[in-house]
């Protein structure tokens, strides 16, 4: 109950509001009316309502959604008609959008919207009567709600939270309330907390680190000089006591970014004033920053981080680092340190089994590749050759029959998706593709696949066919659309019709006007300076920007710069992929800092940028299947992948 007096200003207060609120209306100038717009279809409205959506225009929103109640998908109408008010909207408006849709992406969608606005509430019995039912459970910041809600009932989640917060770029509001609330119940220690603090500041999010400085021991003013003048917190050292010592090692790993020469005297010199762990994390912080800029000097230093707390990412960048410096010790015992998330994964698994090999343990090797060695992925397949088996297309599963192909004509997610494909709202359109794909078993997704080529949508027919375990289609998988123009243009120069077709399933997936978010567009996701650049070159004086999206201009323009790039970088189609994503700078200055000549898988899997590294081993892992497709007979990707040594380097002949 509330104090009578505390009611009865509340009370008055609302007395007065009512008397003076005509007043205050009568103030204030009228809106101003909105422009009338005529909308040359239902789908230009239906655009238009999303956009208002996106931007949290409530009247503009319902206003739009009120002239589209026969539109053709009505569920996402009303979607965008109650995302904007959903702070607002009453319980039981929400319940029965739920209710209208069950079963649909779009009322999942809608559950997770309203699940991190009732986190951030902290409405916990609604939170937990509701998160069961999210179906995707693909949200971090969701995560980090469910379990401050079981750690506001006593429950110790401490060991789930761990699990949980590994990835700061998903952390939101949610995550460092979580930390927060963990630290002040007693769950979290300090070296949970500094932990979590050197975990974001190597992830690059200095806001969370904002929100978690209550619970540090240190103010955030001080927090942030480690960020941002790194420099400044050298130059006192160390100081005295553990917050200290944990504030220099955090402006040792900012600096560390900027210039490692410079950095690690200053560690030399202050190492006696830290203790063993403090010191093996302050070589942790260096190590990874000399690890992300291929300095060769990376494994020395991480061979001085025994005992140090190292994140995810740094565990890869510690066996990156062994790889180059060809230290296979370095690598297994690293790989065997992993946690099993991470030591599961294809990529470990297949480097271990070289470590192990490289050690003379052939047995534990060879069982190694062979469990991944029925992948379809990159190091699936360097996996098979290491068994001493070359890589071939498997056998063309039995056609879908009319009989299965007709479910997926009739499948309403589909059909939502395709409507999608047609208004270019590719996000909405990929949800409600992949949500009917979710309980479909191989004979189902070849189906959908199918259909998908049917419906000339082929980035989902090669999406979808990927998913299957034992059954395979690979002309779904790898289809070359456009031969004719592809075959003239690379016959002509001379290049690898494979390769150039690997690089467009991982570039467009086959979508003609797919455009990038840096503004790279077609099939061949040229730049537009790029693109004038090749036509330049090439002799295409009546080139205009406005042909980039056409098919023939594309890939004749695509090729001739792969080509250039190829020629650049002396024949590596590792390195030449490498420019083609990240510039032909990079892979030149990434091949300058090796000491010695290594297999191209090793140069790829220490590319410093995720995206490139990703997009290399799969251009070239694409590029061998399509080899194997067109030629009809076993490919080596490990031949495709050549080695990468320094340039002018001259390899020393062994006695």
């Amino acid at each position: 109950m509330f104090p009578m007096k505390w009611m009865a200003g509340v009370a008055l207060a609302a007395a007065s509001a009512a008397i003076l609120a005509p007043v205050a209306e009568a103030k204030k100038p009228a809106p101003a009316p909105r422009p009338a717009v005529n909308f040359a279809s239902d789908d230009d409205a239906f655009l238009a309502l999303r956009d208002a959506a996106r931007n949290g225009d409530i009247g503009r929103s319902s206003e739009l959604a009120a002239r589209l109640g026969n539109y053709a998908i009505p569920s996402y109408v009303d979607y965008f008609q109650l995302r904007p008010r959903i702070t607002i909207a009453p319980e039981q408006e929400i319940r029965d959008y739920l209710a209208r849709y069950d079963g649909q992406a779009i009322a999942d969608r809608l559950r997770n919207d309203w699940l991190l606005e009732l986190g951030r509430a902290r409405n916990w019995p609604l939170f937990d009567e509701q998160y069961p039912q999210f179906v995707l459970n693909d949200d971090t910041q969701l995560k980090c709600y469910a379990l401050m809600s079981k750690a506001a009932k006593g429950q110790n989640v401490a060991k789930e939270a761990r699990a949980v917060l590994v990835a700061p770029q998903n952390y939101g509001e949610a995550c460092p309330a979580l930390i927060t609330s963990l630290a002040q119940a007693g769950q979290f220690t300090a070296d949970d907390i500094w932990e979590q603090v050197r975990l974001i500041a190597e992830s690059g999010f200095p806001g969370s680190i904002r929100r978690i400085a209550p619970v540090t021991e240190v103010s955030e003013t001080t927090l942030m000089q480690a960020l941002e003048k790194p420099d400044a917190v050298l130059a006192r050292g160390p100081g005295n006591g553990r917050a200290a010592h944990e504030v220099f090692i955090l402006a040792l790993g900012r600096s560390a970014k900027n210039n490692i020469e410079r950095v690690v005297p200053i560690l030399v010199n202050a190492a006696d004033r830290l203790n063993e762990r403090e010191r093996a994390q302050a070589w942790a912080q260096v190590a990874f920053q000399a690890s992300l800029k291929l300095a060769p000097e990376a494994a020395i230093f991480w061979h001085r981080t025994t005992g140090a707390t190292l994140s995810l990412e740094a565990q890869q960048w510690k066996v990156r680092a062994a790889l180059r410096a060809g230290e296979w010790k370095l690598v297994r015992t690293t790989i065997e340190s992993m946690p099993a998330s991470l030591a599961d994964d294809a990529t470990w698994i297949y480097w271990l089994g070289r470590a192990y090999r490289t050690e003379g343990k052939i047995e534990q090797a060879q069982k190694l590749f062979e469990s991944i060695s029925d992948q379809t992925n990159f190091y699936g397949q360097l996996a098979l050759e290491e068994l001493g088996r070359k890589i071939v297309i498997p056998p063309r599963a039995q056609p879908v029959s009319a009989e299965e192909l007709a479910p997926m004509a009739e499948n309403a997610g589909f059909r939502r998706a395709l409507k999608f494909f047609d208004l270019n709202m590719r996000f909405e359109g990929y949800r409600e593709w992949n949500w009917e794909l979710r309980k479909m078993n191989d004979r189902q997704h070849l189906a959908a696949a199918e259909f998908a080529r049917q419906k000339n949508v082929l980035d989902r027919m090669v999406n979808t066919s990927d998913r299957t375990k034992s059954e395979f289609d690979f002309t779904q998988r790898f289809p070359s659309p456009h031969r004719d123009v592809m075959q003239s243009s690379t016959e002509r120069l001379g290049l690898d019709i494979a390769w150039v077709y690997g690089l467009i399933r991982q570039e467009s997936r086959f979508i003609q006007n797919a455009r990038s978010h840096v503004g790279a567009s077609g099939l061949m996701q040229l730049m537009p300076a790029t693109a004038k650049f090749v036509a330049r070159k090439i002799g295409m004086n009546d080139f205009s920007q406005n042909q980039v999206n056409d098919i023939d201009t594309n890939i004749v323009l695509g090729t001739n710069y792969l080509n250039m790039v190829l020629n650049d970088l002396d024949g590596s189609q590792a390195m030449a992929t490498a420019a083609y994503n990240a510039g032909p700078g990079r892979p030149r200055a990434w091949r300058s800092t090796l000491t010695r000549s290594v297999d191209g898988a090793i140069f790829a899997e220490s590319i410093p940028f995720n995206e490139t590294r990703d997009y290399v081993k799969k251009v070239l892992s694409n590029a061998t299947y399509y080899a194997g497709v067109f030629e009809g007979k076993p490919q080596s990707l490990k031949a495709r992948l050549g080695t990468v040594a320094p340039k002018g380097f001259v390899p020393t002949e062994l006695p």
